[in-house]
């Protein structure tokens, strides 16, 4: 999915910069997906695996993401051998997080 219309007009990441830092989120998750879940309709929670930098990489994106995107909640919990990354957000933005969960599901990177 390298189509962007999916991106809230909320977001205030510079439209130049947007395909970037999708493309930070796909290779943070190319290889590290492990599990994928739906627990709620407005958190979406993935299971990364774990490695040299990960979680540091991990929480320096959701930084910046939250920075741009407001509307978006992370909770980044590490374990053995994985991060946990919980995605939340508000009903208005479902639609964004159904976006990145079929982006992810289509990269077919996880078990």
């Amino acid at each position: 999915m390298s189509d962007l219309a999916w991106v809230p007009q909320s977001c205030a990441l510079p439209t130049d910069e947007r395909p970037l830092r999708v493309a930070e989120w796909d290779a943070l998750f190319s290889g590290r997906v492990s599990s994928v879940s739906r627990p709620h309709p407005l958190r979406l929670r993935l299971d990364l695996a774990g490695g040299r930098g990960t979680e540091d990489r991990v929480r320096d994106l959701v930084e910046r993401e939250s920075g741009c995107c407001s509307f978006f909640a992370f909770t980044v919990t590490p374990g053995q051998g994985l991060i946990r990354l919980d995605v939340s957000v508000d009903q208005a933005h479902e639609p964004v997080l159904d976006a990145l969960a079929a982006r992810i599901a289509a990269s077919g990177e996880h078990g």
